[in-house]
């Protein structure tokens, strides 16, 4: 493999690592608080806005229901009124984070909803505020869900930003499309088949260790 295809290769490495990051980011600060709302919102809940919580919950299912790379062509104009173009690695972004963060507000729900209801209710009769229970209460227990979660949004958007190569998103994806696919470089593909696989299990491997080391249930446990 000549030169130039390395300096390639970690410059598409280098494209995917930051539309990841940037997008896992902006993804968790929308997606997070709207997961907890949906969490807590329902009738009779410790932010009780029935209404709400069906129409953003329509908004979620409808945002998960469209398959990403549709999801992509279909907000070009959207991409290019916030990015300024709808080809590149800043412009991957947008669809990146869009299809984010419905993907983690199910998660945080998910991981919201298995707290013992009992907490919940021994905090309220201690004269708790909903939100002193959120933060005290379901933001600590529910930590080593909403890490997993996380971690499988993360893995989530690898597989993403792959596919954004296909419509000018730049990273491994385009790089194995342009090199290893139309040219017939089959040693490309491989290696950035390679480097996916590596980075995915990179971020299984840390997000199962952080989870694991903020899991109260496992640290009491091991201390008995």
């Amino acid at each position: 493999m000549s030169a130039n295809l390395i300096n390639l290769l970690i410059e598409a490495t280098g494209q995917t690592l930051y539309m990841v990051a940037v997008s896992a980011i902006l993804g968790t600060v929308f997606g997070l608080p709207l997961g907890l709302f949906l969490a807590t919102s329902q009738r009779g809940e410790l932010l009780s806005a029935p209404w709400v919580n069906k129409v953003l919950g329509l908004v979620v299912n409808a945002t998960r229901s469209v398959p990403f790379i549709i999801l992509v062509v279909a907000i070009i104009p959207f991409t290019r009124m916030v990015a300024g173009t709808s080809i590149g690695t800043t412009a991957a972004i947008v669809p990146l984070t869009i299809a984010t963060v419905p993907f983690i507000a199910r998660l945080v729900e998910n991981a919201i909803r298995e707290v013992d209801s009992g907490l919940i209710e021994a905090a309220r009769a201690m004269g708790a505020t909903p939100l002193q229970i959120i933060r005290k209460v379901l933001l600590p227990e529910a930590l080593p869900g909403i890490t997993l979660g996380l971690t499988l949004a993360i893995v989530s958007l690898i597989g993403y930003s792959a596919m954004v190569g296909a419509v000018g998103g730049e990273g491994l994806g385009d790089l194995g499309i342009r090199y290893g696919y139309q040219r017939f470089m089959p040693d490309v593909m491989a290696i950035v088949v390679i480097i996916l696989i590596v980075l995915v299990q990179l971020v299984q491997s840390i997000g199962e260790r952080i989870a694991s080391a903020v899991d109260k249930r496992a640290t009491k446990s091991g201390g008995q």
